[in-house]
């Protein structure tokens, strides 16, 4: 007994047409089957019509070939792609946006945010789930142009993008990937699908072959998948500071030959972390976001590194390796130049924001911040006005 796992497609003007045919031409395969001294399993065959709108199968649809009733799916499974009969890869997406979640977060519980692997074995993680998730892209590329599609696959590579890049889940999608060096996959599907197409003209090509031009096409795909991801970072939805200091320089960020992303670094580059507009605006943890620590009204991440004066001393180790601008484009450009640079910055990072955790620890202790809710709010509202339209 065998599982006949070949697709036959038939075409027909209506449904009762293209039942017919597809009956007579399954009855045929099956016959020349059995005439090799096989049994074919029809009860594991499946049947599914492509249509256009509004001209899907009536209720009940079904094949019967040799008294054995074929269902006509919705949907159907084949060589690990979900094929549905609008080729819209809806049913697809959405089954693979569950299976990458589930993976991503398996190997996200090996990816704690302090310690844990290395940077390059992180980026590994991300490429085994982009791996899965890319699968068949040439196939199913147009499909992305549906918005909801797009929204699919790009929950799972925030997932891990945000593992990889130790920041924290509250940070945009642009930034997680920004941060973690992972081009949106969206991007990469029109390229992998475009060298797809390429390779498939050079093998009627008889007058050059693909070894000689795959290294030099994949190149030039590279270039192009870095130009429409800097476009696509013009306007980003949210984390314009990050992204507009690490814009210009983004494909020096993402090839750089040293330094790791680490935990605290990232709170600095994000502006997500220990730091009262953030933990006032966010996750509502501080009923106003001064600074502790000098009395400034607003603590950000550039208060922090370029005005705070409790850390006077730090930040004076911090110029004297970087320079004296504390911008964060400076700072992008100042790490990207030198692996001194980046070990500074994450020198000052690492003890600034351990203090700074430290001491909102024991304040949430000590009740002295309450997170904001019902009349606190409203308290929020009255006592401090204009806080209301903070960003």
């Amino acid at each position: 007994m065998i599982g006949c796992c070949e697709v036959h497609c038939f075409l027909g003007g209506s449904f009762g047409e293209v039942a017919q045919l597809a009956m007579a031409g399954t009855r045929l395969v099956v016959g020349r089957i059995q005439a090799l001294g096989l049994r074919v399993s029809l009860d594991k065959t499946e049947a599914l019509l492509f249509h256009g709108p509004r001209m899907g199968p009536p209720s009940g649809a079904a094949l019967v070939v040799e008294g054995v009733r074929i269902s006509v799916a919705s949907s159907m499974k084949y060589l690990g792609l979900v094929l549905d009969g609008h080729w819209n890869f809806e049913p697809h997406f959405k089954s693979l946006e569950g299976r990458l979640v589930r993976a991503a977060g398996a190997l996200g519980k090996l990816l704690p945010n302090l310690g844990g692997p290395c940077q390059s074995v992180r980026r590994l993680y991300c490429g085994i789930i982009r791996s899965m998730a890319l699968y068949g892209a040439p196939i199913w590329d147009d499909a992305l142009i549906r918005r909801t599609n797009r929204m699919l696959i790009r929950r799972p590579q925030r997932v891990i993008a945000v593992r990889a890049a130790r920041c924290y889940r509250t940070v945009s999608f642009e930034v997680a990937c920004v941060l973690a060096g992972t081009p949106p996959w969206e991007r990469e599907v029109e390229l992998i699908a475009a060298l797809y197409r390429a390779k498939a003209e050079v093998i009627f090509n008889e007058n050059v072959t693909w070894g000689e031009i795959a290294g030099h096409m994949r190149r030039h795909a590279r270039e192009i998948l870095f130009e429409r991801w800097f476009d696509d970072l013009a306007t980003p939805r949210a984390g314009a500071l990050t992204i507009g200091a690490i814009r210009p320089v983004l494909k020096d960020w993402v090839n750089r030959r040293w330094g790791a992303v680490t935990f605290r670094l990232s709170q600095v580059l994000s502006g997500h972390g220990c730091f009262g507009r953030y933990l006032h605006k966010v996750p509502r943890r501080k009923v106003h976001p001064l600074c502790h620590h000098c009395g400034a009204p607003n603590d950000t991440a550039e208060h922090t590194v370029a005005e705070c004066v409790t850390w006077t001393r730090e930040r004076h180790d911090l110029v004297s390796v970087i320079g004296s601008d504390l911008s964060l484009p400076g700072i992008i450009l100042a790490m990207l130049g030198s692996e001194e640079a980046w070990s500074a910055m994450v020198t000052f990072c690492e003890h600034v924001m351990l203090q700074k955790e430290a001491a909102e620890r024991l304040r949430e202790r000590s009740g002295d911040d309450r997170r904001l809710t019902g009349s606190s709010r409203l308290g929020l509202v009255l006592e401090w006005p204009g806080t209301a339209g903070l960003e």
